[in-house]
């Protein structure tokens, strides 16, 4: 792609974002998303493939139909109430708003578009669809948190971890996969939105971090499949035992980054007397465990035929980013400072 268009793309999704953020006008923030959706589907279809060409399509229909009841919802608000403040919104405006923002999310049950889109396109446009896309409705959620409907987000919530753990078990594209995980862990998210935003933001934040730092590792070692990270143990090892112990942190185990936010979030839902919640959410996301314990054996435990087991050049690759480095430091050992993160939030 050319350098000017591409910077000029990137631009445009800095200030979709951006406008979003300080918007204090449903109008505004609208247009903010709307910049957000244009600007990211040429980064789609840099590579001219049918299966991109079908990926954008996708994404541009449901981000449409997702814009286009946001925008009525808020219309019909400004009737009822006279005003446009994304404060000052009535009952039943707010439940199709709420749906809207989590359609643009990916959350299940409204998350079918997410998996084949992410299927469609690259490892760095994926990425920009994983984490940043993310920014601006997860802002406009965290903005009307104390408006929403609790068991809307709570059906939402839990339908999103299941469908997430569920729907990764049979699969064995990388990037269907870390979609799977994204639904699983905006699940999470939204389940605490209602009792606790700040907790909201704080996962928000670790998945944006954890799941960076797994694009970048696949990125940086340049696979898509299973059988293709199977065979990057003998290439690179150090980076490939950093994804080994990324894809744990995504798992939620200790001592790793993220367990905190399950720690946390589990302790609030306890601490609201939702245990049966907290003990549905926690069973249901063991079944994205299994698929991403699953993949820490296809990296550490498998050798590709022919590769010798104890003469390995323990070298790492030239292509490896200093910030994929960086990236995958944050992702491992954010655990101990939780505690000061959260009193920034």
């Amino acid at each position: 792609m050319n350098p000017l268009a591409l910077t000029i793309f990137l631009l445009s999704l800095a200030i979709g974002t951006t406008i979003t953020l300080s918007s204090y006008h449903w109008l505004l923030a609208w247009v903010g998303l709307e910049i957000n959706t244009l600007a990211i589907i040429p980064l789609m279809t840099k590579i001219p493939h049918p299966r991109a060409i079908e990926a954008a399509t996708k994404y541009f229909l449901t981000q449409a139909a997702a814009s286009a009841l946001l925008l009525f919802s808020s219309l019909i608000n400004a009737w009822q109430t006279g005003e446009w403040n994304i404060d000052s919104i009535s009952h039943l405006p707010m439940n199709a708003l709420s749906i809207a923002l989590m359609m643009k999310l990916g959350l299940a049950p409204l998350h079918f578009w997410m998996p084949e889109v992410l299927q469609g396109i690259s490892l760095s446009t994926g990425l920009i669809l994983s984490t940043w896309q993310k920014i601006a409705p997860m802002a406009l959620l965290l903005q009307t948190s104390h408006l929403i409907n609790l068991d809307l987000t709570i059906i939402l919530g839990l339908t999103s971890i299941l469908v997430g753990g569920w729907g990764g078990i049979g699969q064995t594209q990388l990037r269907k996969i870390m979609a799977f995980s994204s639904i699983g862990h905006l699940g999470w998210m939204i389940v605490v939105l209602k009792f606790n935003p700040s907790l909201t933001l704080f996962n928000f934040i670790f998945y944006v971090i954890m799941t960076a730092s797994m694009f970048f590792s696949l990125m940086t070692i340049s696979a898509t499949k299973m059988s293709e990270i199977s065979t990057s143990w003998s290439k690179t090892p150090t980076l490939t035992t950093s994804t080994l112990l990324i894809l744990l942190s995504l798992a939620g185990l200790p001592p790793l980054t993220g367990f905190a936010p399950k720690l946390l979030i589990s302790l609030e839902l306890v601490k609201q007397n939702a245990t049966l919640l907290t003990a549905l959410i926690m069973l249901a996301s063991l079944l994205a465990l299994f698929f991403y314990l699953r993949l820490t054996y296809v990296v550490s435990l498998t050798l590709p035929p022919n590769s010798p087991n104890s003469l390995s050049s323990w070298r790492t690759s030239t292509k490896t980013l200093s910030i994929t480095a960086i990236v995958n430091t944050l992702a491992l050992i954010l655990l101990p400072i939780t505690p000061t993160l959260l009193i920034f939030l």
